[in-house]
């Protein structure tokens, strides 16, 4: 899935406001992390994610190995903290991080 260059600089304002709803330590990615990241991008479709690992390169083969797991696309990564999209065409409206935005800022 691809995403053009004005969607990521909108996904990415949207992720400025929000905190990360799921925190992948040391253990690595367990199911239950798995689960929980399901549920998120189920839920929010777009989401932060904290990386609680001390080494960049550790960080950076977990998020991939996340992305890869969880069919998402990443958008930003800041320190520890990445922003993941994928999009759920069912997603509720109250829940979803990126049609609350929407619809916010669709009626000006």
């Amino acid at each position: 899935m691809s995403l053009s260059q004005a969607q990521k600089k909108a996904f990415r304002s949207i992720g400025h406001h929000l905190n990360p709803v799921v925190t992948v330590s040391e253990n690595g990615i367990s199911e239950g992390v798995l689960a929980e990241l399901e549920r998120a991008l189920n839920d929010h479709e777009l989401i932060k994610i904290k990386l609680a690992l001390a080494e960049r390169d550790d960080r950076a083969a977990m998020l991939e190995e996340l992305v890869t797991q969880s069919g998402a696309v990443r958008i930003q990564t800041i320190g520890k903290v990445a922003l993941l999209y994928r999009h759920n065409p069912k997603a509720n409206p109250k829940l979803s991080n990126v049609k609350r935005f929407e619809g916010h800022h669709g009626r000006h």
